[in-house]
């Protein structure tokens, strides 16, 4: 007679866990992992609004790999409150440069918290990199100068659905 002891049942139920959240990453990981391909004009994502003190910002939602490789990429002009957000799944420190972007951009790295960690300013069609000084998972790109034309600065909040804060 087989007899399982308490040690045998809880490593089985490990087992089973383990089994049961692979094969869910596995999935999440295939419907998200889409290979990247030329892309020949912008991407159009959906969007948010976010808000820094009274300003309000109609940001498009980067979420996946693809997305972030493309962000605005192509694009020719911009409206002067709009913006793409990117969010990365987890904080880290995040490196942003301008291959194939042909407009100017302004660049917030921005903590869980919604603060402005740091700004910097991008010049279009180039490789500089433009790094984080803190690990962030988001990164707010706008038109060049928006962030020092409205006196922004490191430590001021930015507000939206992705803060767990109203616009």
């Amino acid at each position: 007679m087989l007899r399982a002891n308490k040690d045998t049942i809880l490593m089985t139920d490990l087992l089973k866990t383990t089994a049961r959240r692979a094969a869910a990453a596995l999935w999440v990981t295939a419907l998200t992992c889409v290979p990247v391909q030329a892309q020949d004009g912008p991407q159009q994502l959906p969007t948010v609004m976010l808000g820094i003190t009274f300003h309000n910002i109609k940001a498009e939602v980067a979420l996946t790999p693809q997305q972030h490789e493309i962000g605005l990429m192509h694009r020719t002009s911009m409206g002067p409150n709009d913006g793409m957000i990117f969010v990365f799944e987890r904080a880290g420190q995040q490196c942003f440069w301008m291959k194939h972007t042909l407009i100017p951009l302004a660049v917030a790295f921005i903590a869980d918290d919604g603060t402005i960690v740091n700004l910097d300013e991008m010049k279009p069609e180039t490789l500089d990199p433009h790094c984080s000084t803190k690990p962030v998972r988001y990164v707010l790109e706008m038109n060049t100068g928006w962030f020092s034309k409205r006196g922004l600065k490191p430590g001021i909040k930015v507000t939206g659905q992705p803060f767990g804060t109203p616009k």
